[in-house]
């Protein structure tokens, strides 16, 4: 052992000394002749899909590494599906749901049975589903797959819940001007898709308190339905028995309507300086913002790549340009994003001193602007397309992961080997495929510019950028002070 660990010291040590002395006796580094196998094939197992008559999908995946079983039942329907009167309605929801517990277990009590299993069933909500979660040990999947059955099909939703949950959400509309990014999020959202859009709407204390326990019951008989139901389970099983116990279980639930995505109408923000004034703090956030695209999009790949070499960590150009050597930003970072059903948010922010906030709004837009004029360079291309093609697989890397994923593809009506998809699409791009998708998709005068700060330390003014709208972020209904 002694004699190895000496042998590492010295190779160590000669290393070192090579590398001072001005490099090695070969053209290249060691490290440099290392050669990078090709990626292995990415084909997932897929799970074991059924779609009962009544409409219930159903994704099962085996996993015998652990005595675990995880599992999800999502149902389409969520926020941005909400009235405009009500907004908050399914945030509460989602959080009274599994406090409230059924007619026959209380939430309470049912806290105290899983506890003595080690075992848990959530229940929460999203933009465009809701969902139950359960997660437990083999051994204990019967029982507690029967509770989150019956909190699936018999809520009993209790006034003392929900106005639990409303009191926690009414505190947080009070306390969302403390923070400098998140009023500059959340002014983002709603300059990007409009104020009324179900994307960028803002729930307010008028429509929490708006919210009953009728609404809750009347949103869980619209939704919770056949049609609308996606089921996974991944884990320590055997596939054809579960599913037979889930057939069973779940074939008396009536089929119903299933809900499709809002018909939204997008349109481009009007471009523009936005301020929001915050006096107690010494930085500002801004965040320049437009609309970007859908996941279903053939550019969508060339768009990756694009994003990877604007944005994609500490090699990429706005990082280089804005925060290493112009010295303007603690942090910067965006993408021309995507989402499934509907345009995602073009979106660049950063976090700078006060002073240098016109500054470093110019570099930022230089660098976007220069997406259009600058072709990558072979090194830029291979990076980005190595980056997103090396952390891909460690999104996906372990069942329950894969699993998530095909619900959530199903909840959208993506295709199945969408993730498959992937690696031929970010291969096949090239630097002229990025250079058309920059000139085609990015529009540096379409952007709207929100910045968050204090107004007595911008020197220069924002006004030098151009005619500045101030926001108005005060609360309405909020207490006065």
């Amino acid at each position: 052992m002694k004699r190895t660990l000496a042998a590492v010291l010295l190779i160590a040590s000669a290393t070192s000394v090579l590398a001072q002395e001005g490099g090695y006796p070969h053209e290249r580094a060691p490290w440099e002749e290392i050669v990078t196998p090709p990626l292995h094939a990415f084909h997932p197992e897929p799970p074991r899909h059924l779609t009962l008559p009544n409409g219930i999908e159903i994704f099962l995946e085996e996993d015998h590494e652990l005595p675990f079983i995880t599992g999800y039942m999502r149902i389409r329907g969520g926020s941005r599906d909400e009235p405009a009167d009500k907004l908050g309605l399914v945030s509460l929801y989602g959080q009274s749901w599994r406090t409230s517990g059924t007619s026959t277990t209380p939430g309470d009590k049912l806290d105290d049975q899983l506890a003595l299993k080690a075992a848990s069933i959530e229940t929460g909500s999203g933009q465009a589903s809701t969902y139950v979660s359960l997660n437990c040990f083999t051994q204990d999947f019967d029982s507690t797959f029967a509770s989150a059955l019956d909190l699936l099909r018999h809520p009993q939703f209790q006034q003392t819940k929900l106005d639990l949950a409303r009191r926690s959400a009414m505190t947080g509309i009070l306390r969302r001007n403390d923070e400098a990014d998140g009023i500059a999020v959340r002014e983002a959202l709603q300059i990007a898709y409009g104020k009324d859009n179900p994307y960028g709407r803002t729930t307010q204390l008028a429509t929490l308190s708006s919210i009953m326990l009728d609404d809750l019951n009347a949103w869980h008989k619209r939704t919770v339905v056949g049609s609308n139901i996606i089921v996974g389970m991944v884990g320590d099983f055997d596939a054809k028995a579960l599913e037979a116990k889930l057939r069973k279980a779940f074939e008396s639930i009536p089929r119903g309507e299933k809900l499709a995505a809002p018909k939204v109408a997008f349109s481009d923000a009007k471009p523009g300086i936005y301020f929001a004034a915050k006096d107690d703090v010494n930085q500002s956030n801004i965040y320049l913002v437009g609309l970007g695209t859908e996941e279903s999009n053939p550019d969508y790949y060339a768009l990756s790549v694009m994003n990877e070499i604007f944005s994609g960590g500490f090699g990429s150009r706005v990082v280089q340009d804005v925060r290493t050597r112009l010295g303007l930003a603690y942090e910067v970072g965006g993408s021309f994003g995507a989402a499934y059903d509907h345009p995602g948010l073009f979106a660049i922010s950063a976090g700078t001193r006060s002073a240098q906030t016109v500054a470093a709004t110019q570099a930022i837009l230089k660098d976007v602007g220069e997406l259009r004029t600058e072709t990558p360079s072979p090194e830029e291309l291979k990076r980005a397309k190595d980056d997103l093609l090396n952390s891909f697989i460690f999104r996906f890397d372990d069942t329950e992961k894969i699993l998530a994923q095909q619900i959530t593809l199903a909840v959208y009506g993506y295709p199945a080997d969408f993730l498959e998809r992937y690696r031929a699409g970010i291969e096949k791009v090239t630097a002229e495929d990025v250079s058309r998708v920059a000139n085609k998709y990015v529009q540096p005068e379409k952007l709207s510019i929100v910045v968050v700060g204090n107004p007595a330390e911008l020197d220069p003014p924002l006004s030098k950028l151009g005619p500045v709208t101030t926001l108005d972020i005060s609360i309405p209904g909020a207490p006065k002070e």
